[in-house]
């Protein structure tokens, strides 16, 4: 009967989700857990995954930063630390664009990570945000796929943007290291 029992609650267990850890240097330091919504979004999840698996992530910057609203990042082709970032938030990934997966029971509250995309509901590719403070307009226009569960006051400290729509001017800060972790 234990064993029974036993055997009962394994299956009944939630399944542990996939998430990131981010490890942040510049302004903000240390490092961001987010919790991935596989069963909300697994295209946009399967394609986070695979970005950071392959070290894409690593040496990214928040090129676009607004106070009270969300930090950006993400942009694995023009965002990359070091190099010429005047065309950050431009760029993707090599891999193809990521169909809308809008969910009706999820908001976008602080800490909530969204995908950012162009015009086209339909162009998330490898760019993130991550929410400072509730923007509930944004509910059934861009996918979540995640939440902030450790270092919001990482997040808190990220360098905000002074240019224009928010771009982060001089040194942004940086995902050195993003890993995908259970």
């Amino acid at each position: 009967m234990f064993k029974l029992a036993v055997a009962l609650s394994l299956v009944a267990a939630p399944a542990f989700a996939a998430g990131l850890d981010i490890t942040v240097a510049g302004q903000a330091n240390g490092t961001i857990h987010v919790d991935l919504f596989e069963d909300t979004a697994p295209q946009h999840v399967a394609q986070i995954e695979a970005i950071a698996s392959e070290g894409g992530y690593d040496g990214v910057v928040f090129h676009r930063v607004i106070e009270g609203f969300m930090a950006q990042t993400g942009d694995v082709e023009f965002g990359k630390a070091g190099g010429d970032l005047s065309s950050a938030g431009m760029g993707g990934s090599e891999r193809p664009n990521v169909s809308a997966e809008f969910s009706n029971e999820l908001s976008f509250d602080r800490g909530v990570v969204g995908m950012a995309r162009s015009q086209d509901p339909n162009s998330a590719n490898s760019q993130f945000f991550i929410m400072f403070a509730p923007g509930p307009f944004l509910n059934g226009q861009y996918t979540i796929v995640g939440q902030v569960t450790e270092g919001m006051d990482v997040v808190d400290q990220i360098k905000l943007g002074d240019g224009p729509n928010g771009s982060v001017t001089g040194e942004p800060d940086v995902m050195t290291k993003v890993v995908v972790a259970e």
